[in-house]
């Protein structure tokens, strides 16, 4: 056993540099040049040190390929799932829960918390994943969302395995540079945007754990293969990216006092930049949605005992609350983080109460939406790695078309890429403003100022109809008339857009 192991292990080593090789040497000819036979010069010896002793990451680099990059990715796939019987870990494709061992960090309800994983072996980077949905502020609207949603307040009913898609898949040519990874999904269940630390009382009272979760969680991975990490990226999506600019200072100084200082932590945060702007209509505060977003944190932190990254609690010392807005703590962090952002983000419109759908959009209403789409980009203008399209969605980074969407011709896995390998080359200098790489953009940001203005948006439903509505179709419906505008210029109203979109 141990000798066919050891052969695999040489053949897929081998398999893997003869298919580098060729394929660089093919997409040279592909583009009319020939393949070079010289020695690599001095400042390409990180890369290729990183692909042989770094090859647990195998990140797959686009540029020598980019003229037939579905080949190649069918190519990759082919040779992943060649190598998978060769291993003596077959790589699985879901991820299996596994409930805490310390049964007094729990749900909101007392049910032990927990996380799904799917191991890779021999891969030296980590991707944990926090999970997104709302938040409860007092007993009444915890009461509530124990009745209709307890899925995210108790383990009970929690499936034994769970699919992962998006960046979370192990699919190549669905995630191109993360799929290799071990894969961490942590279930929220704590509805307190990963900030408690407050166990359930004996007369009944809700816990709220979520710091303490991510903690544990942390902690177990050690035992499997976290010590011995290059990367960790822990990642999430709407109350779960929130939930990472809160606590991913916290992981890195974790693992640091615990001796592990080779982990680089890294943070990605996903439709978790809100802004503490004030509402398009007040609403008393009853419940997650229609309360004011400042309000609404501000009686969660109470509720909840929430804690905070250090540097900013003693930055905000008494107002702790605007810790959980990313433009107030992200100045503040220490972890380098890449910001995805739609800038017209449909949890904010919610609860700064912009109903777009079944009803006709008033002026009031498109110039309130215009302004938050500038507030945004006000908020992320020294935000070095980010993307950011001029659409009107919430969540991309677990979508299986999270690579449909791009800014200014460049894709999200690609910006994330792009972002790897410019920390890589930084590493060590302890700076997180990196330069980016050159033909390899981190900081996109659309700059067309209307919602669905780039072409590459998702598909937009009609929540009441159920309906589709097309990009031209729903611009119409916000009272910007792509088709008349462009007939009044003689152009293409897909033609227009694309100026939009790509207009400075």
């Amino acid at each position: 056993m141990q000798m066919r192991g050891g052969m695999c292990a040489a053949r897929s080593c081998l398999l893997l540099l003869l298919f580098h090789a060729s394929s660089l040497a093919e997409a040279r000819k592909a583009r009319g040049g020939r393949a070079s036979t010289r020695r690599p010069q001095p400042q390409e010896s990180p890369t290729l040190r990183e692909r042989v002793d770094g090859a647990e990451s195998f990140s797959l680099d686009f540029t020598a390929v980019a003229g037939n990059v579905d080949n190649f990715m069918v190519q990759i796939k082919n040779l992943a799932q060649s190598l998978y019987p060769c291993s003596a870990q077959k790589l699985d494709q879901d991820m299996k829960l596994n409930l805490l061992r310390n049964a007094s960090v729990t749900c909101n309800d007392g049910s032990p918390a927990g996380y799904y994983i799917r191991e890779s072996k021999g891969s030296k980077r980590w991707l944990l994943f926090l999970e997104g949905g709302w938040y409860c502020f007092n007993r009444p609207t915890c009461d509530s969302r124990y009745e209709t949603m307890r899925r995210l307040m108790s383990s009970a009913k929690w499936p034994r395995s769970k699919k992962g898609t998006g960046i979370l898949s192990p699919q190549p040519e669905e995630n191109p540079h993360w799929w290799n990874a071990n894969m961490v999904f942590i279930p929220y269940c704590s509805s307190d945007v990963w900030s408690g630390a407050t166990p359930k009382s004996v007369d009944g009272h809700y816990a709220f754990m979520g710091s303490l979760i991510i903690k544990e969680v942390v902690k177990e991975l050690l035992s499997k293969g976290l010590d011995h990490a290059k990367v960790l990226l822990l990642a999430g999506s709407s109350a779960g990216g929130t939930g990472v600019l809160l606590n991913v200072d916290q992981v890195a100084k974790q693992l640091e006092v615990q001796g592990h200082t080779g982990v680089q932590v890294r943070g990605l945060v996903d439709s978790g930049w809100f802004l503490d702007n004030k509402q398009y209509k007040y609403s008393d505060c009853l419940d997650p949605i229609s309360c004011a977003p400042t309000e609404a944190i501000k009686r969660g932190v109470r509720y909840w005992g929430g804690m905070v990254p250090e540097t900013c609690r003693q930055a905000h010392v008494g107002e702790e609350w605007k810790c959980f807005f990313g433009y107030k703590v992200y100045p503040l962090l220490r972890s380098p983080v890449f910001v995805v952002q739609w800038l017209f983000d449909e949890a904010q419109l919610t609860i700064d109460n912009v109903h777009l759908m079944g009803q006709p959009m008033h002026e009031g209403q498109w110039r309130y939406i215009q302004n938050l789409g500038q507030e945004l980009r006000s908020t992320l203008r020294n935000v070095p790695a980010m993307f950011a399209p001029a659409c009107l969605s919430h969540e991309l980074m677990t979508r299986t078309s999270w690579m449909d969407i791009q800014v200014k011709g460049t894709s999200l896995p690609r910006a994330l890429h792009c972002w790897d390998r410019s920390l890589q080359e930084k590493s060590g200098n302890g700076s997180r403003k990196n330069p980016p790489t050159n033909g390899c953009p981190t900081r996109l940001i659309d700059s067309c100022p209307w919602p669905h203005c780039n072409p590459s948006c998702p598909t937009i439903r009609d929540h009441l109809t159920g309906q589709e509505m097309g990009v031209i179709q729903f611009l119409k419906h916000m009272g910007f008339d792509v088709q008349r505008i462009a007939q009044q210029q003689g152009m293409d109203p897909g033609k227009l857009l694309g100026m939009l979109n790509n207009s400075s």
